[in-house]
């Protein structure tokens, strides 16, 4: 039988081997301990049962999982942030040849959803070129790579480069409140629960994106992190042993015409400082923006000269800031326009 060898079969052949799985295992006795405490006040018939099968040699459950992919032949692999959030765990990583390996988590990124784990091998493992995702075209062929669903390892699916810069709310755990996440590519590619963490590469093979979320409901609509955001990252990790992101201190709202007409603002762009609820501050104490005389009620309306609209809000400049840049801001209070500098620090 002829063989086909077209540039996805070769992409599929040379990115494979560099895809793995990350798992997330708990001790069963913490499990029942667990269990007990949270039905201690319940129903007497509720019983905690976990099939022995799914308990390993060493008594550990698996409690969580997903994808990921090796970057260094070190060892250094990248995933995302909601794949590993679970506390109290082990992580432990499959490789593509079936090895196990325990996991050390490096860093989480506290904006992006980027973590980097390590392993040790005694040999050069196989890894994937990283590409640049500001040259990102719309329709572009891209290949999803991942565990899908947590049962179907080795997958790979394929589709086009839908949107660029698309900003959604996600549940990284349906208990928790929902985070916005900006900047993502949108692509027709199928990518499954499992397929979290694992590579968004281009016919070449190199990778342009995490695959990161789905849309519940929708079909062919899912999103990937950029991959630049985790070259900075793992920038970071290497220069500084950990991901250092600028924090500025300031809740707001986008202006937009209608909100100005709502609010009877005297601008329809620009970043109106205030707060979501009454309990919070709407600039955080001891902060950048605080120490700045940033005060509730003022509009940002430039961020070093540049207009803050809704496709680029303020944390969108933050994402292409570092930690000790001053910013020139133009601030609107009480209808006069005025300069602020002010120098981000780490966000902690």
């Amino acid at each position: 039988m002829r063989r086909e060898n077209s540039q996805v079969v070769k992409t599929v052949r040379n990115v494979m081997p560099a895809v793995v799985s990350v798992v997330l295992t708990r001790k069963l006795e913490d499990l029942e301990k667990e269990f007990e405490k949270a039905h201690k006040r319940k129903s007497a018939q509720a019983h905690f049962n976990i099939p022995p099968e799914k308990v390993d040699a060493h008594g550990m459950v698996e409690v969580g999982g997903g994808s990921g992919f090796i970057v260094d032949k070190r060892g250094i692999i990248l995933t995302n942030r909601h794949v590993i959030e679970e506390s109290n765990v082990a992580y432990s990583v499959i490789t593509n040849d079936g090895k196990t390996y325990p996991a050390t988590l490096l860093a989480r990124d506290p904006v992006d959803d980027v973590a980097i784990l390590s392993i040790v091998s005694d040999k050069s493992l196989p890894v994937v070129n990283l590409g640049n995702s500001n040259e990102i075209e719309l329709g572009q062929t891209v290949l999803a790579f991942g565990n899908a669903l947590g049962i179907f390892k080795n997958t790979v699916s394929m589709g086009l480069v839908s949107g660029l810069s698309r900003a959604v709310s996600a549940h990284a755990d349906p208990k928790a409140p929902a985070q916005e996440m900006r900047g993502l590519i949108q692509t027709d590619a199928a990518i499954n629960p499992g397929n979290s963490g694992g590579p968004l590469v281009n016919i070449f093979g190199e990778v342009i994106g995490i695959n990161a979320a789905v849309v519940a409901g929708a079909e062919n609509i899912s999103f990937a992190i950029p991959i630049n955001a985790a070259v900075r990252d793992l920038l970071d990790v290497q220069k500084y042993g950990r991901i250092r992101r600028p924090l500025f201190g300031v809740r707001y709202l986008m202006i937009n015409p209608d909100f100005k007409e709502k609010l009877q603002l005297p601008v329809d762009y620009g970043a109106l400082i205030t707060k979501e609820h009454p309990m919070d501050s709407a600039v955080v104490a001891s902060s950048p923006a605080d120490k700045a005389g940033i005060r509730e009620n003022d509009i940002i309306l430039a961020w070093n000269g540049k207009k803050i609209v809704p496709d680029m809000s303020i944390q969108d400049y933050l994402e292409t800031s570092n930690v000790g840049e001053v910013v020139t801001l133009t601030l609107l209070r009480n209808d006069a326009e005025e300069k602020v500098s002010v120098t981000l620090t780490e966000r902690t």
